[in-house]
């Protein structure tokens, strides 16, 4: 995709649901910041928890999902837990869709 930019990574970041959790990732808050080179696409992402145990199958489906529309540009994960995650990282959507709203937590 020549055209890339971090609304269609957004838009394929949003197909990735949790498997324990029915949202998806973006919604979630689980990806901290996204850059675009000529060569590269670079994600920061988090998890819920250090011990996810669907960390490895959803860290590899962001690569498969963005590597589809990278346009030959390498995809660079990394992973951190700083700023550790919480429940104000989530969209407003998906704090409704959970009924996380600010009465409930």
């Amino acid at each position: 995709m020549n055209n890339l930019n971090k609304e269609n990574i957004i838009e394929v970041l949003k197909s990735i649901f949790d498997p324990e959790i029915p949202v998806n990732i973006w919604d979630l808050g689980l990806i901290y910041d996204i850059s675009i080179s000529d060569s590269v696409i670079n994600i920061k992402m988090t998890f819920t928890s250090p011990t996810c145990p669907m960390m490895e199958d959803l860290l590899q489906q962001v690569q498969d999902t963005v590597s589809s529309i990278a346009g030959g540009r390498n995809v660079n994960i990394e992973l951190v837990w700083d700023p550790p995650w919480d429940l104000s990282r989530m969209s407003d959507e998906a704090r409704l869709d959970l009924d996380l709203t600010e009465q409930g937590w």
